[in-house]
């Protein structure tokens, strides 16, 4: 298993292209927080879910703003997913 199930690449400053790709496994995609704040925004359509801890999944769609501290994880779909990521430093 990778330490990450995706790859990342900077865009500059705080912000970063996340890629799942559809041969991520089921099992590499688990419940986690992250130490800052974030945006995420995927790059296109997909079938992919997000979830935060005590809500049901919902479709990555428009700007997901996710709190320091919170747990929360992706669903997988299928084909590949792009995100936009911008980490919010305090």
């Amino acid at each position: 298993m990778r330490d990450h199930p995706y790859t990342e690449e900077s865009l500059g400053g705080d912000t970063y292209l996340r890629v799942f790709t559809e041969d991520t496994l089921y099992e590499e995609l688990k419940w986690h927080w992250d130490e800052e704040d974030r945006i995420v925004v995927p790059i296109m359509e997909t079938d992919w879910k997000f979830q935060m801890d005590n809500k049901l999944p919902q479709t990555m769609e428009g700007e997901i703003f996710i709190p320091a501290g919170e747990w929360h994880r992706v669903i997988k779909g299928t084909g590949n997913l792009l995100l936009r990521v911008h980490k919010i430093k305090k």
